[in-house]
């Protein structure tokens, strides 16, 4: 089992990587969360690895973050979620956001992912629902603090400060921030409004 590859970054694509460890490239599969974490290529990095063997192929999986191996590993349990759909997941919302959106039976936002039907998404919930409430009781985070309607109003504003131009991660924080202080009334344009202040 390889854990982790720790060289190189000799080639940097949004669906895959090389990684120069000792003269030897591994090709490591990835998410835009992973993507949009690595530097420049030539620059040194390391990333949390799976190696899928099947019968046709042996793939790496590599992950920025351990904590997106672990979700992946969870995701890749559930019947019907392959490795590609996992990352199409994890490439379209955020670990934080698909981890809140199964905690809170989200699944609008799950089906929302492009490849997740209806079935898929309340599985994904009911297998998964429990197990995250209780890693993140241990981790001392409280996802279920946004309720359905304010996670999709949450989902919406993110996405349209993304696309402004604002980093994922301040976007986020900014946005918590509001939504704790303004509570459920609040509208997508609102929140827009107050987290480019």
């Amino acid at each position: 089992m390889i854990a982790y590859l720790d060289g190189k970054l000799a080639y940097k694509d949004p669906s895959y990587v090389i990684i120069d460890v000792s003269g030897v490239g591994y090709q490591v599969k990835i998410s835009l969360q992973t993507y949009a974490a690595l530097h420049n290529t030539g620059e040194r990095c390391k990333l949390h690895t799976l190696l899928i063997v099947r019968e046709d192929s042996h793939t790496l999986f590599g992950f920025h973050e351990a904590e997106e191996k672990i979700l992946f590993e969870d995701l890749t349990s559930v019947s019907g979620i392959g490795p590609s759909t996992a990352l199409v997941m994890l490439s379209s919302l955020s670990s934080a956001e698909i981890k809140q959106a199964i905690v809170n039976d989200d699944v609008k936002t799950i089906q929302s992912i492009k490849g997740i039907g209806l079935k898929t998404a309340q599985r994904a919930i009911i297998e998964l629902k429990d197990k995250l409430k209780k890693d993140n009781i241990i981790g001392g985070i409280t996802p279920s603090i946004f309720d359905p309607v304010n996670a999709k109003v949450r989902n919406e504003s993110l996405a349209a400060l993304v696309m402004l131009g604002i980093p994922r991660a301040t976007a986020e924080k900014s946005i918590d921030t509001i939504l704790k202080r303004e509570g459920n009334d609040i509208t997508v344009e609102q929140l827009i409004k107050l987290a480019l202040r």
